[in-house]
């Protein structure tokens, strides 16, 4: 086994189960105590560990970035409903602030790398500071990068923080050097530019629309877009890459919003789709944290 999966969602942690048993993530187990049960010793002989692991993201971004399932590395997206401007405020007197038991394990266990994400509001680099000072009491480097979804092609904001940390030395032995927070500040610059290597698209100085120049989403489907679109179905690295076949949907406040191909019709009493949002809404954007993992590694 190399990986190990931490989801206290019954239907999430089926889902894990699944795109193991399909190849799609990194082979392993899925646990579905809450964090705050798992003890360090539990995750002796793994070399992956994924905390919060939703529908396996951060799995999948790892190996978008070109990182191996052997190699060794912890992830965890802690629940955002403390510090989100759509939660109750709740903040660190939240029960659902579970920091503290991620950074135990982190603590006892030494993972050589750790990568995770928060969502991106004022309360939320609160909470990164928190992350930060714990981490760099313990003797890792840390950086972190404010990053959206359409800086990776995608016609959607999801704007979210990720954060870093290394340990002393990686796997390998090699020793850190040159990664300092400042440094992976102008890392996350190139990045939102778009420039070196990961081809991303240059969305933000450009102003353009993620979903092509001149669009305006007036239907369902490729076929439907083709007609008002001039880049619907462009070229692969177009500035809306592996998004470009994008379902558009009308919703009730007149505006378009773009949803995986196959879900349009969502009605009450359609589980199968439903259930497909609720595991949408658990997840990162693999392939933002994808980038950020080539910055950082």
């Amino acid at each position: 086994m190399t990986a190990y999966y931490n989801e206290i969602d019954p239907s999430a942690a089926a889902w894990l189960r699944e795109l193991i048993k399909a190849g799609h993530i990194a082979d392993g187990v899925v646990d579905t105590r809450s964090i705050e049960d798992v003890c360090p010793k539990d995750l002796a002989g793994f070399s992956q560990c994924h905390f919060f692991a939703g529908i396996g993201g951060w799995s999948y971004a790892l190996r978008l970035a070109g990182w191996d399932d052997a190699r060794p590395v912890w992830t965890g997206s802690c629940p955002c409903q403390p510090f989100s401007a759509a939660g109750k405020g709740g903040g660190f007197a939240d029960e659902r602030h579970l920091w503290p038991a991620f950074f135990h394990l982190i603590e006892q266990r030494r993972p050589p790398v750790v990568f995770g994400e928060q969502v991106a509001s004022a309360d939320g680099l609160g909470w990164l500071d928190l992350v930060r000072a714990d981490l760099e009491a313990a003797g890792y480097a840390c950086g972190a990068a404010d990053l959206c979804a359409a800086g990776v092609g995608a016609p959607h904001i999801r704007q979210r923080l990720y954060w870093c940390g290394v340990g002393q030395a990686d796997s390998s032995g090699a020793r850190l050097e040159g990664r300092n927070s400042g440094e992976m500040g102008d890392e996350r610059a190139t990045t939102q530019r778009g420039g070196g290597a990961d081809g991303l698209a240059d969305l933000h100085g450009s102003g353009r629309a993620p979903w092509g120049e001149g669009c305006t989403p007036m239907g369902y489907g490729p076929a439907a877009r083709a007609d008002r679109c001039p880049n619907a179905g462009g070229p692969a690295n177009a500035p809306n890459g592996f998004w470009r076949a994008a379902d558009w949907l009308a919703c009730r406040d007149g505006k378009w919003r773009p949803a995986e191909p196959g879900t349009f019709p969502l009605a009450h009493g359609i589980p199968a789709r439903v259930g497909r949002l609720r595991g949408y809404g658990n997840a990162i954007v693999p392939q933002a944290a994808a980038a950020f993992v080539r910055a950082a590694a």
